[in-house]
């Protein structure tokens, strides 16, 4: 929809506390204005009513482009709850403007892996396969149920992110039988962290097998990024961790 200066407070800073709104600031001896319009007229069109257009001619609305410190056109500024949320400026690509809606209106795949429930989970991967966030919800669900097969395959696409490289390193210590690891796999289960962070890393600090040793760095440095810095326990046996290595 075209807006003008006596419009703008209702078609764009009252509507946006119901839909978020993006703003195209533009002019017709704009060449490349012209380019960028249709691009975002149909990208907003394939969101559906999820995220509203509005056009600003800055030649018949001075006022709102001095208002919003327009300098260059094109300048696409979206709102939501009366309020500049995302903007650029310039001629984007595509793929540029399908990441700036994306950020305003959370495509089907972010609103699946969301929901976080399996079949939601599973649902996201087949339609973004490299979605890794899905791939390690539904990996903890399978461990939890004993699943560890199919957790590997779901893990081994995304074995380069840390915490996914953890949960595989978890289901491959399932099988071992010192008591220290089984301890502490207990413990992570529980999610008593004190317990099973001081088994693991004394798994670690005793082990000779280089392979046994590996998989509990990947398992606890993969424990350590979920739960983040943040958390009381974690610098500390991100030490312990470290001095186990030396």
């Amino acid at each position: 929809m075209d807006v003008s200066e006596s419009s703008f407070q209702t078609d764009v800073i009252e509507r946006s506390h119901e839909v978020p709104v993006v703003v195209d600031f533009w002019a017709e001896w704009c060449g490349p204005c012209r380019q960028l319009g249709p691009l975002i007229e149909d990208a907003v069109a394939r969101r559906a009513g999820d995220v509203v257009l509005a056009k600003v001619d800055i030649d018949a609305n001075p006022g709102l482009a001095q208002m919003f410190q327009v300098l260059s056109i094109p300048a696409v500024k979206a709102f939501r709850n009366g309020e500049i949320v995302e903007e650029f400026v310039g001629l984007v690509g595509p793929d540029q403007m399908e990441t700036f809606l994306n950020a305003l209106v959370p495509s089907k795949v972010d609103l699946l892996v969301e929901q976080g429930d399996e079949d939601s989970l599973r649902e996201a991967i087949f339609r973004d396969a490299g979605r890794t966030d899905a791939r390690i919800a539904l990996a903890h669900a399978l461990i939890e149920r004993g699943e560890l097969p199919e957790a590997t395959e779901v893990l081994a696409p995304a074995q380069h992110d840390p915490v996914a490289a953890g949960l595989l390193a978890r289901v491959r210590l399932a099988g071992s039988d010192v008591p220290d690891v089984q301890a502490g796999l207990a413990a992570l289960d529980r999610e008593d962290w004190q317990q099973a962070f001081a088994s693991l890393v004394d798994a670690t600090t005793v082990a000779t097998d280089r392979t046994l040793k590996d998989d509990l760095r990947k398992m606890l440095i993969g424990q350590f990024r979920e739960l983040g810095d943040s958390h009381p326990l974690v610098p500390e046996y991100r030490k312990k961790l470290a001095r186990a290595f030396h």
